[in-house]
C-alpha cells in the first residue's frame, strides 16, 4: 500500500451450510469511499478458517481488476454492486480467479479488486476472518462507525511478563 498502515477494522464472515447469502461483485473501497478515506490506499487480508471453495461459496477475484480504478457502485438492498457494463468489461478483459484455500490460507488483496462470492449451497461451512487496513496517510475525513488512526508505542518483548495478573476488580488471573 505503500506506507505505514493501521487496523480499519475486521470482522467474521460467517457462511455456514446451505444458509449464507452471495456477496455482489464490488470493490471494498467502494463502501469505504463514503466512510471518508479520500484514496484508495486501503486492504484486506482474508484468512479462511474452513476450507473454501466454489461449492461453499469461495472467493471470486478478477486479477488485476484493482488497476481499473475505483468503478461506480449502485445499491441495491444493504449492499453495493459494481457497475454492470464496467463488470463486463473487466471480465471480457481479465481473468476472474475462483480462489481455493485451506484453512490457515490467507489473501492480501487491494481495495479496489473487484471481487464476489456466492451462496453456500454446500453442506459445508465456510468462515472467514477479514482484517482491513489503511494507510496512516488517509485518515478518514468524517466520523464514522470504523476508527480513526490511533498510534501504538511499542512496548519492550518482556512487557506481557511484566503486566499486572489481577484485572480491575481484584480478580486474580492466576488463581480463578
Amino acid at each position: 500500500l505503500g506506507g505505514e498502515v493501521y487496523h480499519y477494522h475486521s470482522k467474521l464472515m460467517m457462511k455456514d451450510a446451505r444458509t449464507g447469502g452471495a456477496h455482489l461483485w464490488h470493490q471494498d473501497y467502494g463502501y469505504w469511499v463514503n466512510n471518508g478515506c479520500a484514496f484508495p490506499r486501503m486492504g484486506t487480508m482474508f484468512l479462511a478458517v474452513d476450507r473454501m471453495d466454489a461449492e461453499n461459496g469461495g472467493l471470486r477475484v478478477i486479477k488485476g481488476s484493482h488497476e481499473m480504478g475505483l468503478v461506480q457502485h449502485g445499491v441495491g438492498g444493504a449492499q453495493a454492486e459494481v457497475d454492470p457494463t464496467r463488470l463486463a468489461y473487466a471480465k471480457r478483459l481479465l481473468e476472474t480467479v475462483q480462489l481455493e484455500l485451506a484453512p490457515g490460507d490467507a489473501v492480501f488483496f487491494h481495495s479496489l479488486l473487484l471481487h464476489a462470492s456466492d451462496q453456500n449451497k454446500s453442506d459445508r461451512r465456510r468462515w472467514a476472518i477479514l482484517v482491513a487496513y489503511n494507510r496512516v496517510d488517509n485518515d478518514p475525513l468524517i466520523d464514522h462507525h470504523h476508527p480513526r488512526y490511533t498510534p501504538l508505542a511499542r512496548a519492550a518483548d518482556d512487557a506481557i511478563l511484566r503486566a499486572p495478573l489481577v484485572d480491575a476488580s481484584g480478580k486474580d488471573f492466576m488463581n480463578p
